[in-house]
């Protein structure tokens, strides 16, 4: 199978093209970042031909970071205009071509104070309408380069292995659900393969379904990298530790199969 990925440079389009072509499949590779003509935000008739030449597209591509990016980002023009710019020209050239699409949305789209999610739940109702599938991420984790847009694991285990010790930017007491990007591409996968059997109308959550403390990954990290952890009185502001809970049913067909711990130590080991 040709398959398309759109944010093929992302935090969860390397694991995922890895995946894909350790399993044989053809794949084509979009990103700003590998290829300044492939920006998403302009509208582009070669976008047009390579999804033609595809079978099935990923739609991973979008302008976010961690909670400290979104925090400063979410509510500025510039986040706002260049992810209503991905979507438009993404979404009108996917319905134009008709062909069979993946839409990766964010747990975070029930959130009504979230700028991030409310955009991606206006992603999930374009998806819907034009016959795509959408899937809701928790916090998919992987290996990150980009400092600014990184994310909690990430700026984790820098602070331990730069500092050795970690300074939270709270007090740790919310909660998450993590899931290794590996484990979500082989997710990602299964869906594709069961892509005609699937009832559309409705989001499947890629998760861990396990939640975990922010308090408990830094004493993860540090349990293996022997970190000192220096705590903060602030609260979370970007999810106000809402915890509406997935949806099981992609339990049926798939389970993830690397443990929160076991992600993380191979992060560690990895840098």
């Amino acid at each position: 199978m040709k398959i398309l990925v759109l944010g093929s440079s992302g935090q969860i389009g390397k694991p995922t093209i890895k995946y894909l072509k350790d399993n044989n499949h053809d794949i084509i590779e979009w990103d700003i970042l590998k290829d300044p003509s492939n920006d998403l935000r302009i509208p582009n008739k070669e976008l047009y031909k390579t999804i033609n030449t595809s079978d099935f597209v990923y739609y991973l591509a979008s302008d976010v970071g961690g909670a400290k990016y979104l925090e400063k980002k979410q509510d500025s023009f510039e986040f706002i205009n260049n992810n209503m710019l991905i979507m438009s020209n993404t979404f009108k050239a996917l319905k134009e071509c008709n062909k069979p699409f993946i839409f990766t949305s964010s747990q975070m789209a029930d959130l009504k104070h979230s700028t991030y999610g409310q955009l991606k739940l206006l992603g999930e109702k374009i998806t819907n309408d034009i016959g795509g599938l959408v899937v809701r991420l928790w916090n998919v984790y992987a290996e990150e380069t980009d400092i600014e847009k990184s994310h909690v694991i990430t700026d984790f285990i820098k602070m331990a292995k730069t500092y050795n010790k970690i300074n939270m930017r709270t007090d740790g007491m919310e909660s998450r659900q993590f899931l290794y990007a590996e484990d979500c591409a082989k997710c990602l996968l299964t869906l594709t393969k069961k892509y005609n059997q699937l009832d559309k109308t409705k989001p499947y959550h890629i998760t861990s379904f396990k939640w975990t403390t922010i308090k408990d990954i830094a004493l993860i990290i540090s349990k293996l990298t022997g970190c000192e952890i220096i705590f903060n009185k602030n609260k979370d502001k970007t999810q106000m530790n809402a915890m509406n809970p997935p949806n099981k049913y992609i339990l049926n067909f798939w389970e993830p199969t690397i443990s929160l711990e076991e992600g993380i130590k191979i992060l560690i080991d990895s840098k």
